[in-house]
């Protein structure tokens, strides 16, 4: 059975676990490349763990002028090679979901990859072991349906531009969205999910 990722934000209880436990990961040399976003600051403390959404057409590496950015066979993005970083943050400022971190020390773009190190073999990426709520979800698409309510989308909008990431979120089941596409409000940063169907033209 093929593994999954799958962020539940409505069951996210701001714990910070996901964050610390991914300073362990081997490939990240004890930096966290997860942070939690608020999801409408304004009217309620809920949080929700943002992690690299692994896009099909990753934006991060088509506007890489050294070719840094890979994606393996995997569909896993990757942290930019250090031989070829010029540390120009060209993905940091095209990321729509707003992970890539420019590294001063190691003056090096870094992010998720997954835990590659543990996923490629088999293991959860440290995130999803430690998070006591399950808002991070990796295993089989089976068991997530078992288990959990919800619809899975991958899909998403900002502005014009449409894009398919390895990662998914759970929206509630009775969301009316046309091709389970999310439209996403730039305003709120990439959290800021707005149920709506476009206007029709």
């Amino acid at each position: 059975m093929e593994n999954i990722f799958v962020i539940d934000p409505a069951r996210c209880i701001g714990c910070q676990a996901c964050v610390q436990a991914c300073g362990e990961c081997g490939t990240h040399r004890g930096t966290s490349m997860i942070h939690l976003e608020y999801i409408d600051r304004d009217v309620s403390v809920q949080t929700t763990p943002q992690i690299c959404m692994h896009c099909e057409n990753p934006t991060c590496a088509q506007v890489c002028p050294a070719d840094a950015i890979k994606q393996n066979p995997d569909g896993v993005v990757q942290t930019a090679l250090k031989p070829r970083c010029i540390g120009c943050s060209n993905c940091v400022l095209a990321c729509p979901f707003g992970v890539p971190k420019y590294i001063a020390q190691a003056d090096q773009m870094m992010k998720c990859d997954m835990c590659y190190d543990r996923t490629s073999v088999g293991k959860r990426p440290m995130c999803a072991t430690v998070c006591p709520s399950e808002a991070l979800f990796f295993g089989p698409a089976e068991v997530w349906e078992r288990r959990r309510r919800g619809r899975l989308v991958n899909t998403w909008k900002f502005g014009r531009q449409t894009v398919k990431t390895g990662v998914y979120m759970v929206m509630p089941g009775n969301s009316a969205l046309p091709e389970s596409t999310v439209q996403m409000d730039v305003r709120l940063g990439a959290i800021g999910v707005v149920q709506r169907q476009e206007a029709k033209r």
